[in-house]
Parts: structure tokens; C-alpha cells; sequence
């Protein structure tokens, strides 16, 4: 089976998703796990993602390696994460353009990085050690932005490029990142995704946004517990109908809905990817 819309695993939805296999099968349907909740020796969860993946394809979505960061990736953590890997075999392997950790402080968040010619070298030699450590090639996702910052030297898209260019690495586009932060800061969403070279994307992801409680629609929180907003589904389809289709992740983090409802948005990336009502390009 070619993996083509899946969903973000959740606990409460481990039952569900064992007794979906045949569903799965039909659809494409995957499902991505960050690796931090499973660098355990044993117990329940390993267990259920154990029997889960017996039927069905998983991704792993790093939250934790700091790439982005001045400090070179923690070896126990890579050790721990490498151990999922050989376990799990993920078809796919992802981390995030951003920092989390410093002086052995984690921080609840992952944090934005200017993007210099000292972060780009920073970012390589650390993308190089991770994936050297690993054996596999990684998935980095862009952030949401919240904030205008002081001038880049680099435009966001051609830093990512850059930073394939130099490590080997694809990119996951998360599409609802970009929407909010489009909005929040001010650039043009359609321009940013159309400046993406497609043979680069090995993933995508969807998720919804809700308003700031005192600014409103103004700015947008990348909080991953609403559905996916009509916007973000136009610029997806228009994404898809460029570069066609790649592994689409519908993610939900707060507000979990039924495993049926969610099932709902992943049948409708599927429909998008298998062609149906795409934007033209």
C-alpha cells in the first residue's frame, strides 16, 4: 500500500485504529507518532504502536532535536530515536526548522531562528550529524510565524532549499503553518508555496488554527485543535495540482474528535490527492 492521507495517533484513538486495517488498505492510510512519547523500554504504548503497525504504515515526527539550535544534537536522544526507527521502520522521518533546547533546558515550544549564514551552518552540520546518526534522510518542516522580525538574510523557501542543497534533506511543508503565518506577519501564502521546489517535498501537513482570544482573526495560534480551515484546504489542493501528490498528514493535538470524524478529513485529503476538485495551478 502507497501511503496517501493519514492522521496523527493519539491514545484515545488506539483501539480504533487497530480495528481500521481494511479501511486503511482501501485509503492509503498511515498514521504519524512523535518519537519523544515512545523512547521507553517497554509498556502499553510501545505495545499498541507495535500492534498498530503490524497493518498499517507510521511516520515519525521529531519535536525534539533542537536542529536549529547553537548546541550539536543530544547522542542519547539520536540513540533513542535511531532505536524507534530500526523498530518501527517509518516510511518517513521528520524534524522541525527551529530550537528547543540550550544548556540542557528544554523549552515547551519550538522556537524561531533567524535565518543567517550562521543558523544555515549551524543547521547543516547538526541536519548532517542527525541523519548520519539515524541512517535516514530527514523531512524538515517550517515553523509558524507570529511575529515580523528584524530583516533575514535569507528568504524563508530559499533557505530550506539552501539547506537541502547542502545535507541531502527533503522538506515537509506544513501548509497550515504557512497560512497562519501569512496572515500573522503579512507575506503572500500562494507565493511562498509556489516558490517550493516540488522534488523536494516528501510530506505535507494540514491542521487547523483558531483566533487569538483578544486580537481575533488577526493573528492566528497554530493550535492544532479545530479542523483544517477552508483557506488552508485551497492552498492545498492548488500545492497538490503543482507538484502532485505527496504523503498528507491531517494533524489534531487538543480537542480530539471521534476516530470517524477524523477519518472524515483524511478521505478528504485523499480525494484531493487522487485528483478530485484541485485547484488549477
Amino acid at each position: 500500500m502507497e501511503p496517501a492521507a493519514g492522521l496523527g495517533l493519539k491514545p484515545v484513538h488506539y483501539a480504533a485504529a487497530l480495528a481500521c486495517p481494511a479501511v486503511g488498505e482501501q485509503a492509503g492510510l498511515w498514521f504519524e507518532v512523535h518519537p519523544e512519547n515512545y523512547m521507553v523500554e517497554g509498556g502499553p504504548r510501545l505495545a499498541w504502536l507495535a500492534a498498530i503497525r503490524e497493518h498499517l504504515p507510521l511516520s515519525l515526527h521529531g519535536v525534539g532535536l533542537s536542529l536549529a539550535g547553537d548546541e550539536r544534537p543530544d547522542a542519547l536522544h539520536l540513540k533513542r530515536f535511531r532505536a524507534l526507527i530500526d523498530r518501527f521502520e517509518p516510511f518517513v522521518v521528520s524534524e522541525h526548522l527551529a530550537w528547543s533546547r540550550r544548556g540542557g533546558v528544554y523549552h515547551p515550544d519550538l522556537l524561531p531562528v533567524p535565518r543567517t549564514d550562521e543558523t544555515l551552518d549551524l543547521m547543516a552540520r547538526n541536519l548532517d550529524i542527525a541523519q548520519q546518526a539515524l541512517g535516514r534522510r530527514l523531512l524538515i518542516e517550517n515553523p509558524t510565524h507570529y511575529l515580523r522580525t528584524l530583516p533575514h538574510a535569507w528568504g524563508e523557501v530559499d533557505f530550506l532549499v539552501e539547506l537541502a542543497r547542502r545535507t541531502g534533506c527533503g522538506l515537509l511543508v506544513d501548509v497550515n503553518n504557512v497560512h497562519a503565518g501569512a496572515v500573522n506577519t503579512g507575506f503572500d501564502p500562494v507565493a511562498w508555496l509556489d516558490r517550493v521546489p516540488g522534488e523536494l517535498v516528501g510530506e505535507v501537513h494540514l491542521a487547523g488554527t483558531r483566533p487569538d482570544p483578544e486580537l481575533g482573526e488577526t493573528l492566528l495560534i497554530d493550535s492544532h485543535d479545530t479542523p483544517v480551515n477552508e483557506a488552508v484546504w485551497d492552498l492545498y489542493a492548488r500545492l497538490i495540482a503543482r507538484i502532485g501528490p505527496r504523503p498528507t498528514l491531517i494533524e489534531r493535538d487538543g480537542d480530539v474528535p471521534a476516530f470517524e470524524v477524523m477519518l472524515a478529513e483524511q478521505a478528504r485529503a485523499a480525494r484531493v490527492l487522487a485528483g478530485e476538485g484541485r485547484m488549477a495551478a
